[in-house]
């Protein structure tokens, strides 16, 4: 079967492969194509990583400023993980670092969406009352 089809019906079997041959240098063996396009696909999976984990930040911490009386440990670390894993990423991948500023906006939209759903509170700030410092600092806790 040709690199092209292993890459279609089997990717793990395709990537062992072409480790194996990157490892032996084997340029005539490689699929350079979707090589190349897998090295693009795992900026993307951390970008993503990223922007799924601000998300939550953000619905977790309008929850937490503005339900106060309904403030639980599982709101404490949802917003803990989230700071955590994105910490890590960043710390990983440190060309990412200024990626959650240039997401915040939008991921603020998507959180803020995700919390008047569960909140119903429909004076939730229309932008993002929090800087990303603020967000990422494991001591920041918003007030309500």
């Amino acid at each position: 079967m040709s690199d092209a089809k292993l890459y279609d019906n089997d990717i793990a079997l395709w990537a062992e492969r072409q480790a194996e041959a990157l490892r032996r240098h084997s340029g005539n063996e490689i699929d350079w194509e979707n090589v190349a396009e897998e090295i693009e696909s795992l900026s993307r999976s951390d970008k993503r990583a990223i922007y799924n984990r601000l998300v939550i930040l953000c619905q977790h911490l309008l929850k937490w400023q503005f339900q106060g009386g309904a403030r639980s440990k599982s709101w404490r670390s949802s917003v803990t993980e989230a700071r955590s894993r994105i910490g890590r990423l960043l710390r990983e991948s440190p060309s990412l670092r200024s990626y959650p500023a240039v997401v915040l906006v939008e991921a603020y939209a998507d959180g803020r969406k995700l919390a008047l759903i569960e909140t119903e509170i429909a004076d939730l700030p229309q932008a993002c009352p929090w800087t990303i410092e603020q967000m990422l600092d494991p001591d920041f806790w918003p007030e309500s």
